[in-house]
This record gives structure tokens, C-alpha cells and sequence, in this order.
């Protein structure tokens, strides 16, 4: 019963890291179509995601990788989601202002979500 509970577990978690990683990569096409897997904006990030989804399943350390990838999930939800769409004067760029933008960003934010939503309540739990 508790191995089913884990694989039902690990496979939820599994494929809300795909479903934030796909996030991010549907932003990117939209928004920088000529970056490819093998550009390091992209090919990176695609990095951590494997390695942070990694480490949760196959180490021990499982509350560990899942701050770490709460954090990322944060990072791609605010940072990437959020705070860079809107035209902060703080920002390197000016984002463009249009349907097509935010309809990317709002599909990036969301497919952080249910990473967020399976990863928070295990940080919850003691020990």
C-alpha cells in the first residue's frame, strides 16, 4: 500500500515538473521562437528541471529537493510569470504589452501551479 502511495506520489510529481517545464517552454515559443533546446536560456533551465526532479525521487533528501523545487516553481511563477510582463523600469527590456504576451505569461504562471500544489503540503508535514 505505501509503494503504491509513493509511485502515485512520484507520478504526480513527476508530471507537474513536466507540466511547469512545458510552461516554460510554451512561453518560449511564443515569445522567442528562434531559441532552440540547445540555447542555454532554454537548454539550462530544462537542466535544473531534471536534476531538482532527480534528486526529489531518487535521493533520500526529498524535503530538501522539494524546497529546492518549490523555489524553482517560484522563481518560473513570479519571475517569469508575473514580474516580467509588466514594464518595471527596473527591467533590462521593456515587455511588450499585448494580448499574445499575456496570454504566454498567463499559461507560464498557471503551469507552475500544480507543482506548487503537490510540493507545499509535503514541506508541511514534520520531518
Amino acid at each position: 500500500m505505501l509503494a503504491l502511495k509513493v509511485d502515485r506520489q512520484a507520478s504526480r510529481v513527476a508530471a507537474f515538473t513536466v507540466l511547469s517545464w512545458l510552461g516554460m517552454m510554451i512561453h518560449n515559443a511564443v515569445e522567442l521562437p528562434q531559441l532552440t533546446l540547445l540555447h542555454p536560456e532554454v537548454g539550462l533551465p530544462t537542466l535544473v528541471y531534471v536534476v531538482l526532479f532527480a534528486a526529489w525521487w531518487l535521493l533520500p533528501y526529498r524535503r530538501a529537493a522539494s524546497i529546492l523545487l518549490v523555489i524553482w516553481a517560484l522563481l518560473h511563477l513570479l519571475g517569469g510569470g508575473i514580474l516580467t510582463v509588466i514594464p518595471f523600469p527596473f527591467l533590462p527590456f521593456y515587455p511588450e504589452q499585448s494580448v499574445r504576451h499575456y496570454f504566454a505569461h498567463v499559461v507560464y504562471s498557471v503551469a507552475q501551479l500544480p507543482l506548487l500544489w503537490a510540493l507545499v503540503p509535503q514541506l508541511r508535514r514534520p520531518g
